[in-house]
């Protein structure tokens, strides 16, 4: 079993940057994949990043350019660089280990325009 904590949101104004960080512990893999999901009010969770094993890392549109997803070389941590924030990244952000299996609790972040 995995257990997932993410810490890192907040408020931040718009144009402005946090960084969410997400320690995982457990049965933990270099080969498993980790990523960030986030969840609008009233929508689904969706996906917002993932780092693949290898070192590959795939961003959805609406992010890309913007976010970096990134892990520590201990393989436990993973991080997501948030710069240039707009009002609609404003979400609780969820972290995921070989994603869709195991999830962090989320953490909120709201954006000011």
């Amino acid at each position: 079993q995995v257990h997932l904590v993410e810490s890192g949101g907040g408020l931040a104004q718009a144009g402005g940057s946090l960084t969410l960080s997400c320690v995982a512990s457990g049965d933990i893999s270099e080969t498993n994949s980790m990523a960030w999901f986030r969840q609008h009010p009233g929508d689904e969770r969706d996906l917002v990043a993932i780092s693949i094993s290898g070192g590959a890392t795939h961003y959805v549109e609406a992010v890309r350019g913007r976010f970096t997803i990134s892990r520590d070389n201990t393989w436990n941590t993973v991080y997501l660089q948030m710069n240039s924030l707009k009002p609609e990244d404003t979400a609780v952000y969820y972290c995921s280990y070989k994603p869709g299996n195991d999830w962090g609790r989320g953490t909120q972040v709201t954006v000011s325009s």
